[in-house]
Formats: C-alpha cells, structure tokens, sequence
C-alpha cells in the first residue's frame, strides 16, 4: 500500500509530462472560448506543458462531450463543463454517454448572468411591469433566443414557468441573429449573456430589466435581479473543467489545485471581470453537487415547456 501510495504521489508530482487537450463544445471567439483559453494559459504557465484548446461545436455541444468520454482516462483530455451538458441530458432523448456518470468532475471556473432585456418600444421598465404587461398581452410577446435548449431560451422558459406569463419563443440559429432581431423589434424580449449586450444596453437600444443570477452584476450593480421580483429565480452561466471517468484522483487533485491558485490572481480576477463573471471555486465534489442540481432543475423546465432538440 506504502509502495502503490508513493507511485501516485510520484505521478502526480510528473503530470502533466506532455501536452494536455482542452476540448471546447463551442466556436472559437465566446465566453467559453476566452474562458478556457485563460485557462488553459495559466495551466501552461505553471504546470510546464502545453494546454491546447481544441474547438469541436456541434449538437449543442454533445460532440465534444462525447470525444472526451472516449479519450483514455489519463489527465492528458480534458473538458470545458458548462450549463449545456446540464441542459442536454433531459433536451436529447439519446446521447451516447451519461454526463454525470461518464465526466469526472475537476474544477469550478467562473459564474456570470444573463441579463433580461426587452426593445425599447415595450412599455415596461422594470419586472413587474414586464409581467403586468405581458398578462395583459397573452401570446403576443415573441421570446427570442440563440436556440432551443441554449440557456437564454431555457432563462425565459424558467420565467415563463415561475410567472405564468404566455411568451411565444422565437428560436434562431445562433445568438447574433436573435440579437439583430431584437434591437430591430421583431422580438420583444430575450434573455442574454451580458457581455454581448451591455453596449446597446448602454446606448439605450434595449432596455435592460434585470440580471439571471442571484447577486446583482458588478458591471450593471444598479440593476435588480429578476429574483427580486420573482423568488427562487436563479440562472447563471458557468464553466467548470472535467475529465473522462476513471482519471487519476491526484491528477483531478492536482489540476483543482492550480484552477484554485489560477481564481485568486488578481490579473485572471480582471480579466474574469470583463466578461461579467466572478471566479467560481469548487472541489470536484462541489462541482458535481452543482451538476447534479442543474441538471435536475433544466430536467422540469424542459418537461414543463416541451422543449426538443433541433
């Protein structure tokens, strides 16, 4: 046992002893991307080896989950773990894999919110107006979102759920086009990540009601939250690392160690808050706690709205 102790302390100490795989499910260029990149940079820095980020989009990010839990469990293929896989585990009626079951969880990353907005030709600044005027409206109010089962569609779906409102969901193939739409009214409220919106929420083309998340945003901080209107609404767009099942417990423990040094730097702090995000520390059994509760909350939205896959 002494002997088997020592060889795993060994190897841990070695890893990572050549280039290490970050599959991203989503196109180069978002949230995800710079989040991983960021990442994956102060990996390389401290640990001596490459992080490479492979971009692999695709089926809602199904087909880079998927060739992670086929890679061999060894340290060297991770994940980039987020809201999605969350998502698609009740949205798709068959994936080849189990998430919670096939992705061994490693590492928080970071948190932010989506910001409710709606076109300024809606007569409603705050929530409560939204709500009395989309009552008053019932099936006249287009909802659009950058897809079915993204988490804006799954924000307003979650909203539609808690407040009883009848908003139709206009769903496009991306979230460009759906923000394009709403700025020139053709939906009326979306549910969006706030980087990508704060500028015209600035210039005054989209009125901003509130934020997903349960703290208010550090880049809007005199915007409410939606949960202070309509209690127990939380939704937050988050990224985690993870790894096929069966890695090595001190290559997670390692890799959760340097994520965690990684989230107290005051230059990736910065950098975390451009993109309207806080750092989001958690052991690995705190990031499947989180897993778990998400993907059972998605699993009622989902049923609740009748949500498919595209």
């Amino acid at each position: 046992m002494a002997s088997l102790a020592a060889s795993r302390i060994a190897r841990a100490q070695a890893y990572p002893t050549r280039p290490v795989r970050l599959v991203v499910g989503f196109p180069a260029g978002g949230a995800a991307d710079i989040t991983a990149r960021l990442m994956g940079q102060w990996l390389s820095e401290r640990l001596g080896q490459p992080f490479v980020i492979e971009n692999r989009p695709g089926a809602g990010t199904n087909i880079g989950t998927e060739a992670v839990v086929k890679a061999l469990p060894d340290g060297y293929t991770l994940l980039l773990v987020s809201a999605a896989n969350t998502i698609n585990a009740t949205l798709y009626d068959r994936l080849n894999f189990n998430f919670m079951r096939d992705i061994a969880p490693v590492a928080g990353l970071i948190r932010g919110p989506l910001v409710m907005e709606v076109h300024p030709s809606v007569p409603a600044r705050t929530v409560p107006e939204f709500i009395a005027y989309a009552k008053a409206n019932p099936g006249k109010i287009n909802m659009g979102s950058a897809g079915n089962g993204t988490p804006g569609h799954m924000s307003g779906e979650l909203f539609k759920m808690t407040t009883g409102l009848d908003l139709v969901h206009v769903p496009y193939r991306g979230g460009a086009p759906a923000l394009t739409d709403l700025l020139a009214g053709q939906v009326q409220v979306m549910f969006d990540n706030l980087p990508t919106s704060i500028e015209y929420i600035k210039a005054g083309k989209l009125q901003a009601l509130a934020v997903t998340t349960a703290a208010r945003a550090q880049m809007l901080p005199e915007l409410p939250t939606v949960s202070e209107f309509v209690p127990d609404y939380e939704v937050s767009s988050w990224f985690g690392l993870g790894a096929p099942r069966g890695t090595p417990a001190d290559v997670i423990a390692k890799l959760n160690a340097e994520v965690s040094a990684a989230l107290t730097d005051p230059r990736l702090q910065t950098r975390i808050a451009d993109l309207s995000s806080v750092p989001l520390p958690m052991s690995p059994r705190e990031l499947a706690t989180l897993i778990a509760a998400e993907t059972e909350k998605w699993a009622k939205v989902i049923k609740f709205s009748g949500a498919k896959a595209d």
